[in-house]
């Protein structure tokens, strides 16, 4: 690497692995630069309780991955990345036995919510039938200075969703659907009052019946491994073990894009303070589990169910996001859960399966919430406790020390509430530039935010694109 490369990316997670594929793409040199033995950031699969047990440290479903407009250009089903689909994509059980589900079929998932709703449900979903693709390409892609591909279908959405989660809801009369989309709302770890919190579970909802909640065979390393050998293959180069501490621990590069948090760019670059007005939100306590087998939920859907959410009304969800939020962990948490090996049986011996539970707490927060969860769970699925072989807990700290993203535990890498959901990491019509002309941020910490989708790896390559063809 003696001679200067066109770009240069700093962290190999899904993002600036993305990035590092679409400048490749465009005949660029490129190398990417990993501080741990292996690629994945927020995408991996590791053992982490017994031999055999595979489980994913981070995300595990990928709702945005299935529907990247990005992901879908490329080749990855040639580099082993195979998306397998629950019969459910998510279940939502409730204290007296039923559950409604979030289904690949409007009418299934409206007939759940009961006859008052079913219709209000139909309804709500009808306008956005058959446009994910085009929705999802103006909803991800670089904000405000794009055009949109459907602009009436995109007003439209942002009619229903940019105000608040609870006018979305008033269309709607039972506990069932502000339960559900409550949970939706969670998946950003914000607060059910904030702006565009409808478009947060709107767009989880549309992405289940558009495209599924899967997830990929042999677990989310599958995805990070495939972009890094498509990077190889287009001539680009993958390091790992290689921790970056400043620019200068770099090849001479035209450009440089980090697929890291504001504040570990600001300590690499010598930015000083730019980004101290960058808010870093609530954290998780999160569980993997090797169990004896199937989680005995009480209710027959979440059996079938990719992804379960544990809290029953929209009331428990939104008081346990609130204390998350403000400093205190909760007692009664809401949880998000995954049962991969469901649909893949290879991610646990014979018999056996994995299973992934957290709840939300504040960032740093440092006690331990196993119990708590634990109550949730048999709360729903009773001897519970009696099918667990083994689990690993990790709570803000062990997440920060497991992923350097991840600041205070913080799996968003920024707070995705208020105007930083839309506007991050700064106020700005370009936020992948720096104050440093040749320097890129690709991260999570950019528009549009938290999810395996690689968009914002996306946007922020055409930036670095324009910039180096300006140079040339």
């Amino acid at each position: 690497m003696s001679s200067m490369l066109d770009a240069v990316v700093v962290g190999a997670g899904p993002n600036g692995l993305t990035a590092a594929v679409e400048l490749a793409r465009r005949g660029l040199s490129v190398a990417v630069f990993e501080a741990k033995g292996t690629v994945g950031g927020g995408a991996r699969t590791e053992e982490l309780t017994l031999p055999g047990f595979r489980h994913d440290p981070c995300s595990a479903v990928h709702p945005l991955g299935v529907g990247s407009p990005v992901f879908k250009t490329m080749p990855l089903a040639r580099y082993g990345l195979e998306w397998l689909h629950p019969e459910l994509p998510m279940a939502h059980p409730f204290d007296d036995g039923t559950a409604a589900v979030l289904s690949r079929s409007v009418a299934e998932t409206a007939a759940s919510f009961g006859p008052r709703d079913a219709g209000a449900y139909r309804r709500l979903m009808a306008p956005y039938a058959g446009t994910w693709d085009t929705l999802a390409r103006d909803f991800m892609q670089l904000p405000l200075t794009a055009l949109p591909r459907a602009p009436f279908a995109l007003a439209r959405f942002g009619l229903d969703g940019l105000p608040p989660y609870g006018v979305l809801m008033r269309r709607f009369h039972e506990e069932r659907v502000r339960a559900l989309f409550a949970g939706l709302v969670a998946h950003v770890i914000a607060p059910l009052n904030g702006i565009a919190t409808g478009a947060v579970g709107l767009l989880f909802a549309l992405a289940a019946h558009e495209n599924g909640w899967p997830m990929p065979r042999g677990g989310s390393q599958s995805i990070s491994d495939a972009l890094a050998a498509y990077t190889r293959d287009l001539g680009g180069s993958v390091h790992t073990g290689y921790e970056v501490k400043r620019l200068d621990d770099l090849p001479p590069a035209r450009a440089y894009v980090f697929d890291t948090s504001p504040t570990a760019l600001a300590r690499i670059a010598g930015f000083g303070r730019h980004y101290d007005g960058y808010r870093y939100g609530a954290s998780v306590f999160k569980i993997d589990y090797a169990l004896d087998g199937p989680v005995p939920w009480t209710a027959e859907e979440p059996r079938r169910a990719g992804t379960v959410q544990v809290g029953p009304t929209s009331g428990d969800i939104g008081t346990a996001l609130k204390q998350a939020s403000s400093g205190t962990a909760p007692h009664t948490p809401f949880l998000i859960t995954a049962q991969p090996s469901l649909v893949d049986p290879s991610r646990a011996p014979e018999g056996k399966h994995v299973f992934w539970a957290y709840g939300h707490v504040p960032n740093s927060w440092d006690g331990d919430l196993t119990d708590a969860v634990e109550r949730q769970i048999e709360r729903f699925a009773p001897g519970f406790r009696d099918r667990v072989l083994a689990r690993a807990t990790a709570g803000p700290p062990q997440l920060a020390a497991h992923n350097a993203n991840y600041v205070g535990g913080d799996i968003a890498c920024g707070a995705a509430s208020g105007l930083q959901l839309l506007l991050r990491p700064k106020l700005s019509l370009q936020p992948y530039r720096t104050p440093h002309p040749a320097v890129f941020l690709c991260s999570s910490a950019t528009p549009p935010g938290p999810g395996v989708h690689g968009m914002s790896g996306h946007n922020a390559a055409k930036a670095v694109w324009r910039h180096l063809r300006r140079g040339r």
